[in-house]
């Protein structure tokens, strides 16, 4: 979860790895630290807060080096402190280590180093492995690879680890597993980093680094190895992502940004897949697992928070499209269950980031049991994307904002597209519904850009609600996981407490909640159980609740006993999600804002959740 990067070559490290944790702080931002090596030695500054919290203590400091590491922090083992923050330096001195992941077996490795007199400055499990390499070090009177590697055995969890050596000054160690690592190839120069983003105007050529895979980085040099000191030829890939992407563009906030993005990146995500006009859906992963799909008994989708929205919706969408079972599942609850597995399941995993630590163990696990697992992701080169059979990228490009928006949509459209994929190889749907709904969804792109024009009012109503102590969240069949997103969101960014709810369940509990200070948010636009919505809210209408409402545009009838409306263009109510959730999107945002939050980095969040 945290955000490392890592330089060596001639230029002066400490300017490369500021701005890295700068583009890397949405990974966490508790604390953050570096670590610099030069002629005087190794240098350590940490501070508890933000990357610019960091920047300001520096000041008049001495940053000259050519080779160094950084880390922002989200904290799991200990608080967020200056003792905590990483990097971490050895009890012998020499030593400087920053870490994302946990070390699961660190109480039995503290005992040991305690009983052999070691006195720890930290809280972290990330000291305790230091201290346990430097040990094994000494003791043997080996390289500290060789430390490294037979630690490495020894430990128990996820991690990430660079490692700088006084007795090594133009060198960075770096190991992996279950966190994701990048190392970008400059000309006598090297870069790292947890995503490439800390190296984009630097190259252009990176290795996405395996599990178990040592790595030894030097200016001029790039070594891997596996835990077993054999040599690994590494696999250079370019990268497509343009600088801009990662920038604000003039947004006050990424995620502000982000949701206006929405109808180019839907369109990226249908580019090359989608035609109306033709008639056609081509999605190479689903065509190279066709008759797996085909026949498949039962499909299961894995994912966490938004990302299991998305797999809500899209189990609705299989079943009546494909003619399947679809099991939806919590990546960090299945993972732990002996859930059956047969030969020849689909395993649907859905991640952002590609690294989703519950996510990578949960299909591995099925893997194990002889799951076919299919992807769903928007990194390339992700962890999730390599050790899965096939899949299909979202194409939603970076996301910065911790609270997902456009990788939501993107996911969505994925799933709607491989339902018509599937189904019309099955001969579950007409060729008339088929292309009905081939040319619906190719309308959305324009449609979420006439929704963004259309609800300049939300910023307002923002004002009216930011107070608010709750908020409830209801809609039905398909707009059942889109009241889920909508509460999540709010409860992400404004820090207000939120529920959803599918409303024809209102009645059996949470409408005990209702008065007068309730703002309830429907998702009513049009579609099948459009009446039944507008009895759910005339219940609450009745009760003195606050009515707010997703509406259709020209549905003055649902506008009449709202309070509030958000009115998006009318679609098929089998691709409407995507279009639903841009209004609340917008709505959390801004009240957000409103109550004078940091709506990119919320506290207590990370974006890439790659620990349990």
């Amino acid at each position: 979860m945290c955000g490392i990067v890592g330089y060596t070559g001639p230029k002066e490290a400490y300017p490369i790895l500021i701005k890295g944790l700068k583009r890397l702080e949405y990974r966490g931002y508790d604390s953050a630290g570096i670590a610099l090596l030069n002629s005087a030695g190794l240098n350590i500054y940490k501070k508890k807060g933000k990357v610019a919290d960091l920047e300001e203590f520096i000041i008049g400091k001495n940053t000259h080096g050519n080779t160094g590491i950084g880390h922002t922090r989200w904290a799991t083992h200990g608080e967020p402190s200056d003792r905590n923050a990483h990097p971490h330096r050895s009890a012998g001195g020499k030593l400087a280590m920053i870490h994302n992941g946990i070390i699961e077996n660190y109480n039995q490795l503290k005992q040991e180093l305690l009983n052999k007199g070691y006195s720890l400055q930290s809280d972290t499990d990330t000291e305790v492995l230091l201290n346990f390499i430097e040990e094994i070090k000494n003791k043997n009177q080996c390289s500290l690879e060789e430390a490294v590697r037979i630690a490495l055995k020894r430990v128990t969890g996820a991690y990430v680890i660079l490692i700088l050596d006084e007795e090594n000054p133009d060198t960075i160690l770096a190991a992996r597993k279950g966190s994701p690592l990048v190392i970008g190839i400059g000309k006598g120069e090297h870069f790292l980093g947890s995503d490439a983003s800390p190296m984009l105007e630097y190259t252009r050529e990176v290795v996405y680094v395996n599990d178990y895979e040592l790595a030894i980085v030097k200016p001029d040099e790039l070594i891997l190895k596996n835990l077993g000191n054999e040599t690994i030829t590494p696999f250079v890939q370019k990268l497509d992502m343009e600088l801009a992407a990662i920038e604000k563009g003039g947004y006050q906030h990424f995620m502000l940004k982000e949701i206006h993005e929405q109808p180019h990146t839907l369109y990226d995500c249908f580019r090359g897949r989608l035609d109306a006009e033709a008639g056609l859906i081509t999605m190479s992963g689903v065509q190279q697992y066709a008759d797996e799909l085909v026949h498949a008994k039962r499909i299961i989708m894995v994912g966490c928070g938004t990302s299991w929205h998305a797999a809500l919706v899209a189990e609705y969408l299989f079943e009546e499209l494909c003619r399947v079972p679809v099991e939806v599942e919590y990546a960090s609850e299945f993972r732990y269950r002996n859930p059956v597995i047969r030969q020849g399941d689909i395993v649907v995993a859905i991640s952002q980031s590609g690294e989703t630590a519950d996510t990578l163990v949960a299909i591995e696990k099925a893997r194990e049991q002889g799951a076919i697992i299919f992807g769903v992701v928007n990194v390339v080169g992700s962890s999730i994307s390599r050790i899965t059979h096939a899949g299909a990228y979202t194409h939603a490009g970076p996301e910065i904002g911790v609270a997902s928006t456009k990788a939501y949509t993107a996911q969505l459209s994925v799933l709607t597209m491989m339902a018509l994929n599937i189904a019309r190889m099955k001969n579950t749907i007409s060729e008339e519904n088929f292309l009905h709904l081939l040319k619906e969804l190719q309308q959305i792109p324009e449609k979420v850009s006439w929704t963004l024009q259309h609800n300049q009012h939300i910023k307002d109503m923002a004002q009216k609600y930011k107070n608010a102590k709750d908020f409830l969240y209801l809609g039905r069949n398909l707009n059942f996981p889109t009241a889920l997103e909508g509460a999540l969101k709010l409860k992400e960014i404004s820090y207000i407490h939120a529920s959803g709810y599918p409303a024809g369940e209102m009645k059996h509990g949470p409408i005990a909640l209702v008065d007068e200070h309730l703002p309830v948010v429907f998702i009513a636009t049009k579609d099948k159980v459009h009446d039944k919505i507008i009895s759910n809210m005339q219940e609450i209408k009745a009760r003195k609740g606050r009515l707010l409402a997703v509406i259709t545009e020209g549905d003055t009838a649902t506008k009449e006993i709202c309070e509030d409306t958000m009115v998006v263009p009318e679609a098929d109510e089998r691709v409407a999600p995507i279009l639903n959730v841009v209004p609340l999107q917008l709505l959390a945002y801004h009240i957000g804002v409103a109550k004078g939050y940091d709506v990119d980095k919320p506290r207590n969040l990370a974006k890439s959740v790659t620990v349990e």
